[in-house]
């Protein structure tokens, strides 16, 4: 996948509409009872950032962004302001937000992921676009400051030496979603003063593991 390390412009962002998106087939049977089955084993996010748009500015601002990712060919960072970091969003971020493994030994590297629901019942989303500067690491609750490095490009996380077996890893950080514009084409319309609209710009979240 051909990928810009580039982020939509937040003030553009923090206005859009959007969310996860799952697909489930239900069939319902003559009895009344269903049969349902999930399409995905993981949900997809899909946006609109047309209602982010406040001024002519900001519809060129989004324009130049959409041309120079070529349409829907590159796929860039979006920051979702309802969900972009470990914790809830009234929190700070901790090392200990959320949960990456167990150690054994042997393992040195751990993917950054995050816990929606519980631990019996939940949904582990993995988080390939942590933001540089923000990711915090502890090993059985003691943060490590050195010893360990992250990949902003797949959120993989490595030790210089494996941690103990047994030992429990947790980190903390923001992250963006890698999307790509939904469409090839940008619709403006001009109002009399000539300030322009656009009705609909539509992100789909892309997978890259």
């Amino acid at each position: 996948m051909v990928f810009h390390d580039v982020r939509l412009p937040e003030k553009i962002s923090r206005g859009a509409r959007g969310g996860p998106r799952r697909r489930t087939q239900v069939v319902q049977l003559y009895s009344g009872f269903e049969e349902r089955n999930a399409s995905w084993a993981n949900s997809r996010r899909e946006y609109d950032v047309a209602f982010g748009i406040r001024s002519s500015d900001q519809l060129q601002e989004v324009t130049a962004f959409f041309e120079a990712r070529n349409g829907r060919l590159y796929a860039f960072r979006f920051k979702d302001w309802a969900d972009y970091k470990s914790t809830l969003p009234s929190k700070a971020i901790t090392p200990l937000d959320q949960q990456l493994g167990v150690g054994d030994g042997t393992k040195t590297d751990f993917q950054l992921r995050k816990l929606y629901g519980t631990e019996g019942l939940g949904y582990w989303r993995t988080i390939t676009k942590p933001i540089a500067g923000s990711i915090s690491i502890a090993v059985n609750e003691t943060e490590q400051t050195s010893s360990w490095t992250a990949d902003h490009s797949t959120g993989l996380i490595s030790f210089d030496s494996a941690p103990a077996d047994g030992a429990t890893i947790t980190a903390g950080f923001e992250f963006d979603v890698p999307c790509r514009f939904d469409t090839d084409s940008i619709d403006v319309t001009l109002d009399l003063e000539r300030l322009g609209s656009i009705t609909s710009i539509p992100l789909i979240e892309v997978r890259d593991t």
